[in-house]
């Protein structure tokens, strides 16, 4: 109801203080639940509702089949606006307020077909301009102002050319497959094999292909483990044999289930960037590289298993240098100093510690995961090795808090801090507990109780 309020008011030009700033955070929010919200909206949001089940939320640079960036579509906007159709685009912002301020759906509906309708031409014909032209190409990439352009563009007006069978399939899509089991699979066969015969005559073999794809990639997102997609595949082939596979209309449900896992790798590398907790990407990517070898027969060479090699090589050398050098931050942030290199009154910088956290869990997750991402011997070792290096530091660390001056107890005092965050990851929160405790005990100066000592 707020967001609705607040999008009226800004129909009607009024300037509520703070109001996009409450709009972004609510937007996030229901996004974030997956609470289906009506929106009022402007202009652009009317353009590419039909667009809605196939955005992804990450980077515009990282590419998904069959997915559009959401944070692409201002720019692309803009472009449809200042050089696709300016008078159209014009036309329209101007129209369809009034009519969503006026409350008149039809005519909203209306107007946003017509558009769509226009703007696919104008695509089709801009992006033909650069098949064979670099130059134009490259023209093209800077008009429309994202890092896939081309892709990007082509990919809406397929979509758009195809909106109203979408929308039938996400109509007649169950909202939601817990398990998809091979019950839900011949139901989701027997919906797109009717839409294919349906449709034959009013589409062209390419616009059938399309609508199977982005069919697929809408009932993936309503499954809890998007990889059981290829179920469908082996299903729809009656064999776990890739060749065979692949030559069925339903291999584009594999394509999808691997580009989602390059996406994933994409994620997973831009998280470990920033310093990012990444357990649940971890489980994706394990999940889906498992799901890819128990469901299909990749023993033999195919490009398939050769892409599913490649994620999997990615994913084990970008977590294997992560996880080797871990073990020396460890040792940087908790080796016991001397008290002339501890400068008065200071701390552990938070935010070193707070990196040293996340790599710690990241570590500790992977122990999960190790067999299929391949990284299982060398997690193992720095497990044990920070293990072993935690029980003996934090005694030294204790002894050292009982025995320091004012001076540099600050100091040792926020070391102690640090190796009780790192030992709830590596042991458990209740050998974190224990710990702490012994903490308070050496700050009173006293000598820990035998509980507390064995932390």
């Amino acid at each position: 109801m707020l967001v609705a309020e607040l999008e009226l008011a800004q129909l009607r030009g009024e300037n509520v203080a703070g109001s996009e700033l409450v709009l972004r955070e609510l937007r996030q929010t229901i996004r974030s639940v997956g609470q289906p919200v009506p929106r009022i909206g402007d202009a652009a949001r009317r353009f590419f509702m039909p667009l809605e089940p196939l955005l992804t939320d990450g980077p515009a640079d990282h590419k998904r089949l069959g997915r559009i960036a959401r944070i692409s579509l201002e720019p692309i906007w803009r472009w449809i606006c200042r050089d696709l159709m300016p008078a159209e685009a014009s036309v329209f912002s101007h129209d369809i307020n009034r009519a969503l301020l006026a409350g008149d759906g039809v005519k909203v509906e209306q107007m946003t077909r017509a558009l769509h309708d226009r703007s696919i031409q104008h695509m089709n014909a801009a992006i033909a301009a650069t098949e064979s032209d670099e130059k134009a190409r490259r023209r093209f990439s800077v008009q429309v102002g994202t890092p896939r352009a081309v892709e990007d563009v082509t990919t809406l007006a397929r979509i758009l050319a195809i909106r109203d069978v979408l929308g039938d399939v996400a109509r007649r899509l169950p909202n939601q497959f817990r398990m998809f089991e091979i019950e839900h699979a011949h139901q989701v066969k027997a919906l797109f094999d009717s839409f294919s015969a349906e449709k034959s005559s009013a589409f062209a073999a390419p616009q059938r292909s399309d609508i199977l794809l982005y069919g697929l990639i809408i009932a993936s997102n309503r499954m809890a483990a998007p990889w059981q997609l290829l179920r469908l595949a082996t299903y729809a082939a009656e064999t776990d044999e890739t060749a065979k596979i692949a030559a069925t209309p339903y291999a584009v449900a594999v394509k999808i289930v691997l580009s989602d896992l390059e996406y994933a790798v994409s994620e997973l590398r831009s998280e470990v960037k920033v310093g990012r907790p990444v357990a649940a990407l971890l489980k994706t990517l394990h999940d889906g590289a498992r799901g890819m070898r128990t469901e299909m027969d990749l023993s033999a060479d195919s490009p398939w298993s050769r892409r599913l090699a490649s994620i999997r090589s990615a994913v084990a050398n970008m977590l294997t240098a992560e996880i080797e050098t871990t073990p020396g931050c460890v040792r940087r942030l908790l080796r016991s100093r001397p008290a002339k290199e501890i400068v008065a009154g200071s701390l552990l910088d938070a935010i070193d510690v707070q990196e040293v956290e996340t790599r710690i869990e990241l570590i500790a997750a992977c122990r999960h995961y190790a067999g299929e991402l391949a990284v299982s011997e060398v997690t193992l070792r720095t497990y044990s090795e920070i293990t072993q290096y935690l029980e003996t530091a934090t005694r030294i660390l204790l002894d050292a808090l009982r025995h320091a001056d004012e001076a540099e107890r600050p100091f040792r005092h926020s070391q102690l801090d640090a190796a009780i965050r790192f030992c709830r990851t590596v042991f458990s929160p209740d050998y974190a507990a224990l710990l702490a405790k012994a903490v308070d005990v050496a700050l009173q100066g006293g000598a820990p109780d035998r509980r507390a000592a064995r932390a």
